[in-house]
């Protein structure tokens, strides 16, 4: 009788050693004397003790960075370049058997992909053209660690260091096209001006009268900024036109 109660503790106890719960966003890989067994989904499941073996598997997005990589440009610039990479494992399976510590795996792909990248490329295209650059990437990492049961999700460069050296020269290069910008404005300001002398100038010539107004107006504004006596000398012509006009306005009011 106490054999039987010590057989029935003995099994209750073993049947609860083999017990366990694998959450929402986990997977459980199950290794039967060291081969694959199975993948079990999330809940309580019950494994043989001392025969079976499992590997929780995070089946959630992971964010990952990657360190800083110090490469040179295709045009012979050294820069510091960071980046991140998010990535998802889609085949728990595949990721304990493929691949050993499949996360510092992507990482180290990452790397060595990002080198090659920015190796064929110059530092304009680094700096202006990232998206491109990250799709390459993105491409490049997601061929490698597919076959690993992971799927990378996204991939972002978190930061471009250049030298200090390189950083005054840009600034020079900015600074020297805001310039140009300026001198063109300021041509095309001036050549606009000039376009509108030449159209008053043609004006006047059509009209001489408005050659003297332009003058009596100029005087105006002489007189007006400088508290001084000015003698100014004008042709005949012009009187005798403003009588012309005189004598024939006075025609109208007295008919």
């Amino acid at each position: 009788m106490d054999y039987l109660i010590i057989l029935c503790v003995l099994t209750f106890v073993i049947f609860l050693s083999g017990l366990r719960i694998a959450n929402q966003y986990e997977r459980a890989v199950v290794f039967r004397f060291g081969k694959l067994n199975r993948v079990v989904d999330p809940g309580l499941f019950w494994i043989i003790p001392l025969v079976e073996k499992i590997r929780m598997i995070d089946i959630r997005t992971t964010t990952t960075l990657v360190d800083q990589l110090e490469s040179i440009t295709k045009d012979n610039v050294p820069i510091k370049v960071n980046a991140v990479i998010w990535y998802t494992v889609f085949d728990p399976a595949k990721s304990v058997i493929e691949a050993v510590g499949v996360d510092k795996a992507a990482i180290q792909v990452a790397l060595t992909s990002l080198r090659n990248i920015i190796g064929r490329h110059t530092l304009d295209d680094v700096l202006k053209n990232q998206e491109s650059l990250v799709a390459d990437m993105f491409q490049s990492i997601d061929a490698v660690t597919f076959p690993w049961g992971m799927k990378v999700n996204r991939v972002e460069m978190r930061s471009v260091e250049i030298p200090e050296s390189m950083q005054r020269a840009m600034a020079q290069e900015a600074e020297a096209l805001r310039e140009k910008r300026a001198r063109i404005i300021k041509a095309e300001a001036e050549l606009e001006a000039a376009e509108k002398l030449k159209q008053a100038a043609s004006l006047i010539m059509e009209i001489p009268a408005a050659l003297e107004l332009r003058r009596m107006q100029m005087i105006t504004e002489v007189g007006a900024e400088q508290n001084t006596t000015t003698i100014i000398m004008m042709p005949s012509e012009f009187f005798t036109m403003a009588k012309s006009i005189s004598d024939l306005a006075q025609k109208k009011l007295s008919d």
